[in-house]
């Protein structure tokens, strides 16, 4: 979670996303098409392999998924976590100018490999917690 945009997240031990809004207390959370970003660790492990050093939320992603790859989910894909739903609303974004990653490794990952959804239905969700799609 951000407070401000432009900022990295930190993580926090857990979120509540509210429908037709986003993750409550983010900087992005708004009535708009990107209220959550999604990036998949085994992207982010892509990144680290090149030497950087990465923590959770360094490319201001709410939610660091594990064993799905998102960038291959089409747009309107519902994805159930815990007792929240979303919908996939965009794959990838352009980075802004100055993104810290583009300009120390030459390449940044949200541009193909993060996603955006809207909340269709709000909740709490925790790093525990599992989810699915519906392919």
């Amino acid at each position: 979670m951000s407070r401000n945009a432009g900022e990295k997240k930190v993580p926090v031990p857990y979120i509540t996303l509210r429908e037709k809004h986003g993750v409550e207390g983010d900087a992005h959370a708004r009535d708009w098409h990107r209220q959550v970003s999604l990036l998949a660790e085994e992207d982010i492990d892509k990144m680290r392999e090149k030497g950087v050093s990465l923590a959770y939320g360094d490319f201001a992603e709410n939610i660091t998924t594990r064993g799905i790859d998102l960038a291959s989910l089409p747009i309107g894909t519902q994805i159930s976590i815990g007792e929240v739903l979303l919908e996939v609303t965009q794959i990838g974004k352009k980075c802004h100018k100055g993104c810290a990653i583009m300009e120390q490794v030459g390449e940044c990952i949200m541009p193909t490999r993060g996603i955006f959804a809207r909340v269709i239905r709000g909740g709490v969700i925790q790093p525990e917690d599992t989810g699915t799609c519906d392919l």
